[in-house]
């Protein structure tokens, strides 16, 4: 009997629980007593639908005591179903209200869908956000590079949230006109002295276009000096020109060895011909004497005159070469030899 008491109570406990967790009776009387009209149907179908009717009835909840009379329950629905924050647009459109910015749940809606933080659009449109850019780096015309920080003061456009740019692209337009205000300065002093021209430029130039801020204000937070990137350049156009007139030295220097070379090849080969020329001489003796056209009477005239010659040589080579060397005396059988 016990026992029967007990899985009876286990079942009913069970169901009143299950009852509860589908129709939640207490979660509809607190949409009553807050002047929300739904019923306990609508709920139960939230349910079956995967959709908490926690978090659309405290949206709702929410939306009526700040005034949106315009938010239904069908709109908060569609939107979670569509992976929307409803917390978040909701919010949104209460803070928008209160700061008397106009926009309607279907913009907001619409935000939200495009992954863009509707909440912090709003409070950023009612309380402008200072971005930071990056250290920008740019060169003057005297060779000096400049860094500079800015700090830009940015507010939200509702109207634009949707398809426009984001902080990127502002970031990216600011740097790029930062970039372009150094270059045209004539020094860097000059950037130095009056680093409100880039903020004028930056203001002049409309970068805001096609973005989804409203640019304020772009303030310089800091400037320095970096390299003196000209004189670089210079040093390295001057070793450049350097290894090219070494490297053009270097071609003619091996084009006069190679000259040389040939040249002392050439002079070898014309003594090798003189020795080969030489070397038929006694040939050509032999057979002179042996034909007839030289006797020997001959013959050793030429000897004679080959000793007399060697002797002459060696006589001036000891005396030095400064030496005049001695006319030899031909008598009238040498001139005949000749002849």
């Amino acid at each position: 009997m016990n026992m029967t008491i007990v899985i009876i109570s286990a079942v009913a406990l069970f169901l009143i629980v299950l009852f509860l967790y589908f129709v939640p009776v207490f979660l509809w009387f607190s949409a009553l007593v807050s002047g929300v009209k739904v019923s306990l149907l609508q709920l139960v179908l939230m349910r079956i639908r995967n959709v908490p009717p926690k978090t659309i009835v405290d949206c709702m909840i929410t939306a009526t005591k700040a005034g949106l009379v315009n938010i239904s329950r069908d709109d908060l629905e569609s939107l979670y179903m569509s992976g929307g924050h409803v917390s978040n647009v909701v919010r949104a459109m209460v803070s928008a209200t209160k700061a008397k910015i106009p926009m309607t749940y279907e913009q907001a809606a619409a935000i939200d869908l495009a992954g863009r933080d509707v909440l912090d659009a709003v409070k950023t449109s009612v309380n402008p956000k200072v971005i930071d850019t990056p250290a920008v780096e740019a060169v003057a015309k005297d060779g000096i590079q400049v860094i500079v920080k800015a700090r830009i003061t940015v507010r939200s456009d509702i109207n634009k949230l949707v398809g426009g740019a984001g902080e990127e692209t502002v970031l990216a337009r600011v740097g790029e006109c930062i970039v372009t205000s150094i270059g045209s300065a004539d020094t860097h002093e000059e950037v130095m002295e009056n680093p409100d021209n880039i903020s004028k430029l930056v203001m002049e130039k409309g970068l805001d276009s096609g973005t989804a801020y409203e640019i304020l204000s772009v303030d310089i937070a800091d400037v320095d000096l970096g390299k003196n990137v000209g004189a670089g350049l210079q040093i390295e156009r001057a070793n450049a020109d350097r290894n090219i007139a070494q490297a053009k030295a270097e071609e003619r220097r091996a084009m006069a060895i190679a000259e040389e070379q040939e040249m002392k090849a050439n002079k070898i080969k014309a003594e090798a011909e003189v020795v080969l020329s030489e070397a038929k001489v006694p040939i050509a003796l032999a057979k002179a004497l042996e034909s007839g056209n030289m006797g020997f009477l001959d013959y050793y005239r030429l000897k004679n005159l080959q000793a007399d010659s060697a002797m002459r040589e060696g006589m001036a080579n000891d005396s030095g070469d400064n030496m005049v060397k001695p006319v030899l005396n031909v008598d009238n059988n040498s001139d005949k030899f000749f002849k």
